[in-house]
């Protein structure tokens, strides 16, 4: 069966490797797209949902092809077997419209819409209800440039990095899936260090103490679409081989703002690893730490906090404080050129730099010694 998954541009190779370490075959990585193609089974689909940290949402792949204009999408479509569709359930299209076009995200829509009911009836004599609020069966029509993907959605329309435990919401928040992906970059080890100096509401020391304990990224939620098509069954079979532990984990938060403290420390006893992470109140350009073996933090970007003024004021201190006792530091930042040239001019090496698409933002993650 041929799956594919969606994820942060940027991050594919980083999502492909999680894959593979769940048991799937990666066959084409599209860099920069934000997509992994790959073959596997059910069981490997409730894998990916529960367990992967850096996806977005996993599909089956229905058809891939190119096409001219509106009417071959909805051939396209038409020719597709919905037999996996029981007669009861409900069905939506949800359609996404990526380049230049003479049709609109709501044309894609309605053409394949039309597509799958006329394709039930004549294959099976019934007319599929449609129900666009909560459907038993999701459809994505992802039209990207000349390409049309239609894939049966197993996630849902609520993505994979919704964890379920951010209750205090902060202005500025880091995708969980990102800050995954981030520790995953960092290559920490459990017996490590692990310092966030500008924590925030905590989440990339939440997404590493759930890495670390091996907790399901998705542990709070049940709700899959896969789940509706299929029942629980598949996921309760996962769940089975799924072992927790409890080792105590070396995490620090540093946060200046009180607030943003409290509720860091709320949204990590919701995800249940309030016990294994140290948060302070304190500065980034004066750590406390004497010794640290891995940095992972999402600076100010001076967009909807902190003034642009300030931003090279607390990366140059911020990295300043960090030599010498840091072993190796990931960030990302929308100001890269001020993060580049900082560190650049402190002496660091910058083992790896790369372009990452996010919240419309062309965001860079580094990877510096």
């Amino acid at each position: 069966m041929r799956i594919y998954a969606t994820t942060t541009p940027g991050l594919e190779d980083v999502s492909a490797n999680e894959i593979e370490l769940l048991g799937g075959k990666v066959e084409e990585v599209r860099f920069g797209k934000g997509r992994v193609f790959l073959t596997g089974d059910l069981e490997l689909v409730a894998k990916l949902n529960y367990l992967a940290r850096t996806l977005e949402r996993v599909m089956i792949l229905l058809r891939v092809e190119k096409f001219e204009k509106l009417d071959d999408i909805y051939r396209i479509v038409k020719e597709i077997d919905f037999s996996f569709i029981k007669p009861n359930q409900s069905f939506a299209i949800r359609p996404l419209r990526v380049g230049n076009h003479d049709f609109t995200s709501l044309d894609v829509g309605r053409v394949a819409g039309q597509a799958v009911i006329d394709s039930y009836m004549e294959s099976g004599g019934v007319r599929l209800k449609v129900n666009l609020d909560e459907p038993d069966v999701i459809i994505r029509v992802d039209v990207i440039n000349d390409e049309v993907y239609v894939g049966l959605d197993t996630t849902g329309d609520i993505a994979l990095h919704r964890r379920g435990y951010r209750v205090y919401d902060h202005p500025a928040p880091l995708n969980p899936a990102i800050a995954s992906a981030l520790v995953m970059l960092s290559g920490w080890k459990c017996d490590e260090i692990l310092l966030d100096p500008m924590c925030g509401s905590g989440t990339i020391l939440i997404e590493s103490a759930m890495m670390g304990r091996n907790i399901p990224p998705q542990k709070l939620r049940d709700d899959f679409q896969f789940v509706k098509i299929w029942g629980k069954e598949i996921l309760e079979d996962v769940k089975k081989y799924v072992t927790e532990s409890d080792v105590d984990l070396n995490l620090v938060g540093i946060e200046r703002f009180r607030k943003h403290l409290k509720g860091a420390k709320i949204n990590s006893e919701v995800a249940g690893v309030a016990d294994t992470i140290d948060y302070v109140q304190g500065d980034a350009t004066k750590l406390c730490l004497k010794t640290a073996d891995v940095v992972v933090t999402n600076p100010p970007y001076g967009l909807r906090i902190a003034r642009k003024g300030m931003i090279e004021e607390l990366y140059e201190g911020f990295l300043r404080s960090a030599k010498g006792i840091v072993d190796r530091i990931v960030v990302i930042t929308a100001e890269y050129r001020i993060l580049k040239e900082k560190a650049e001019a402190l002496g660091y090496v910058i083992e790896e730099e790369r372009l990452v698409k996010y919240g419309g933002l062309d965001t860079k993650v580094f990877v510096l010694r």
